[in-house]
């Protein structure tokens, strides 16, 4: 009996070990810049110059913004956007308590400084830096590289100085996670040079250098084939040794366009070559030239895909096609200056950001019936509805079934749990890939999968522990209670007059099983509403 017991449990425990070193969570240095009244208090002039820029904007293209979203609509925007996953009825209780006057700084400082901003913004990243393909097998480590990704956002680690890492990294990829941004290129075992050179111009720079690969631009831009081989020749000497990563001297030969014979190209940076150091191997001179204070490309490629993870779409579209010389929509040129005289602080851009009046605006027309038009949406006038990505739906869904946070601090086993439900979800419902920001439309499967998947059929039936369907419905006698709770777990919000009406004559009268049913159906209903699946 116990011996037949030990083998059906092992193999559970030895997940539990493998899955509870994934997941596990390391002390970290103190922040060097979180929200608090004073911080936000001197970053107030640039939010307000950035908002000026806005209004001179919508005067110019003659609507008037929305209003200003409530706080609740604020706080679900916020978390979906920051940890991928709607807050929880705990989370918003300990919110109710702050000072009213307090609570969006609270809010965002509480947001900065939780683990699952780190590993969700991270893996956010991670998407633009590696993909999402597995890499070539043994000398690439995905899940390292996440996890060294969230370690720099939690400890708030300059952007310039882990973009540094990455571009100049050298040394085994476990020991030194950020050398798998070079490793995940590697073809028979050294790094592909032209992959990389595509990956760093549009992570890094916010240009597509890499269309030039074949020929010169002709659409009128300035960007030659050469400019993109000079940057490929880079990376050419760096290769897989016996301790990792290294660089070698080599020359990198290429056939240009209508050329006959290969040419050797040498290691050049496409602009601002008086920024270019004289000093230092090709790869460390680049990434110090990149990242230099005086190369506003680099900030402003930060900026645009930070906003474009804050509101689901980039205030340059595409993410990564920012001219080099303009014209810039507003903002993006204040908050990349912010950026770099502020040392690249990363919890501080997301600060100015998310107080920035586009931010703040609802995504819908105010009382007075306004009509929220394609120019408003164009000129950030109202905030944009997206659909929620595949991975923010399993998050919320999972969440909303607890009505604590599941985060840091949640048993090993729940987050385990979470893990391995969320990671099973989000295959079914389809994974969006490395393309961050296209536009994707629901699917008829997606929405079978929320309405009759194993997910949502577990999590909303009577298992008393798991469920906050099943919780709420024995923890209450108090109807009006028990439904207001069920709609800040899983919209963010109370529910209006009319909904709490129609759930209060369900449930006001049931009892026992009748009880647990109603609350089940309940959830069921929420879960599958359009509201729950956009953020908005």
């Amino acid at each position: 009996m116990i011996k037949n017991l030990v083998v059906l449990l092992l193999p559970v425990l030895l997940v539990s070990v493998v899955l509870g070193s994934w997941l596990q969570v390391e002390p970290m240095p103190g922040p060097s810049w979180v929200p608090s009244s004073a911080t936000v208090a001197k970053i107030k002039p640039i939010v307000e110059g950035i908002n000026r820029e806005f209004v001179a904007e919508w005067k110019r293209a003659g609507v008037e913004p929305t209003p200003v979203a409530s706080e609740l609509v604020l706080v679900r925007r916020l978390s979906l956007a920051l940890m991928g996953t709607i807050p929880s009825l705990q989370e918003l209780r300990e919110l109710e308590k702050q000072p009213e006057s307090e609570r969006q700084i609270w809010w965002l400082a509480h947001l900065l400084t939780d683990r699952r901003f780190g590993d969700y913004m991270a893996e956010r990243l991670a998407r633009v830096y590696v993909g999402v393909e597995d890499g070539p097998f043994l000398i690439y480590r995905r899940r390292r590289f996440v996890s060294w990704l969230s370690d720099q956002l939690m400890a708030n680690v300059p952007y310039d100085q882990w973009a540094r890492a990455l571009v100049q990294a050298e040394g085994i990829w476990t020991t030194q996670p950020e050398a798998n941004f070079i490793t995940v290129t590697a073809q028979q075992n050294n790094p592909d040079e032209i992959r990389l050179a595509g990956r760093f111009t549009r992570a890094f720079l916010g240009m597509r250098i890499d269309c030039m690969q074949c020929h010169d631009d002709q659409l009128g831009d300035r960007w030659k084939q050469t400019d993109f081989h000079h940057l490929a020749s880079f990376f050419a000497g760096t290769e897989m040794t016996l301790t990792g990563v290294r660089d070698k001297t080599t020359e990198y030969k290429v056939k240009l366009n209508k050329h006959h014979e290969e040419d050797v190209i040498e290691a050049k940076v496409p602009f601002a070559m008086e920024l270019y150091p004289d000093l230092g191997s090709d790869r460390t001179r680049l990434a110090q030239w990149l990242t230099h204070k005086e190369n506003p490309a680099f900030a402003r490629a930060f900026v645009n895909r930070m906003w474009a993870l804050m509101f689901g779409e980039p205030l340059v579209e595409p993410v990564d096609h920012i001219p080099l010389e303009g014209p810039y929509p507003p903002a993006l040129q204040t908050l990349a200056a912010d950026f770099v005289e502020h040392h690249f602080d990363v919890r501080r851009l997301i600060a100015l950001i998310a107080l920035s009046q586009p931010f703040q605006l609802q995504s819908r027309a105010g009382a007075d019936e306004q009509e929220v038009s394609l120019a408003h949406y164009l000129n950030h006038a109202a905030f944009p509805l997206t659909r929620l990505r595949p991975e923010q739906v399993a998050g919320s869904l999972l969440q909303a079934a607890s009505l604590k946070a599941i985060d840091a601090d949640t048993h090993i086993v729940m987050r385990i749990i979470k893990y391995l439900q969320g990671d099973e979800f989000v295959k079914r419902y389809g994974d969006a890939g490395a393309d961050e920001f296209g536009v994707h439309g629901g699917t008829i499967p997606q929405r079978l999968l929320l309405m009759n998947g194993n997910l949502v059929s577990e999590r909303t039936d009577d298992n008393l522990v798991l469920n906050a369907a099943a919780q709420l419905a024995v923890s209450t006698s108090d109807a009006k209670k028990a439904i207001e709770a069920a709609y800040l777990a899983l919209l963010t919000r109370r529910p209006n007059e009319v909904e709490a009406e129609h759930f209060f004559s369900i449930l006001d009268h049931s009892n026992g099983k009748q009880r647990m049913r109603a609350f089940q159906d309940l959830y069921w209903s929420l879960l599958n509403s359009t509201e729950f699946s956009w953020n908005h």
